[in-house]
């Protein structure tokens, strides 16, 4: 089996990371960074089923299904991964942890199979990495206190 683990750390609070995470209009502005999708259906509570929608291209229909596993705010988020129904599911775990000056987030995505499953794996973990080395600081950036954007903020996601 293939997968990648990324960590970063972040100068903001646990609970700005999380709100990043795990709230669906913010998620839509730091994954499209790396062409990822807007969540539908998405709540941060195990047994949720939700979709990534994306922008297809050959070979993938633009969805990603998923189901949260475990989610326990503000410091663990994992959900299962299928690009297609019948994929045995990958698996993707997001773990907080407050550090001095800030928040350690370590992204998983384990479980990826075969040849395919490496290919994945490989493509996704560069997604992943231009999606939180530069998606993901303008948006905690523009969290305020209330964990929504700023007034006047001028993120999008991108088309």
């Amino acid at each position: 089996m293939s997968e990648y683990r990324i960590v970063r750390e972040y100068q903001h609070p646990v609970i700005t990371v999380w709100r990043a995470l795990t709230d669906p209009a913010l998620i839509p502005l730091w994954t499209s960074t790396g062409r990822g999708g807007r969540p539908e259906g998405f709540k941060a509570e195990a047994g949720t089923k939700f979709r990534f929608i994306g922008k297809p291209f050959p070979g993938w229909d633009g969805i990603v299904r998923c189901e949260v596993l475990d989610a326990e705010e503000p410091t663990l988020l994992r959900y299962d991964w299928r690009n297609k129904e019948a994929d045995e599911p990958s698996v993707v775990t997001n773990m907080l942890e407050a550090i001095p000056g800030g928040t350690r987030l370590t992204w998983e995505h384990t479980g990826f199979r075969g040849i395919e499953g490496v290919f994945m794996s490989r493509l996704l973990g560069r997604v992943r990495r231009t999606m939180l080395d530069e998606g993901l600081p303008p948006v905690l950036a523009d969290i305020g206190e209330d964990g929504a954007l700023r007034p006047g903020s001028t993120l999008r996601a991108k088309g």
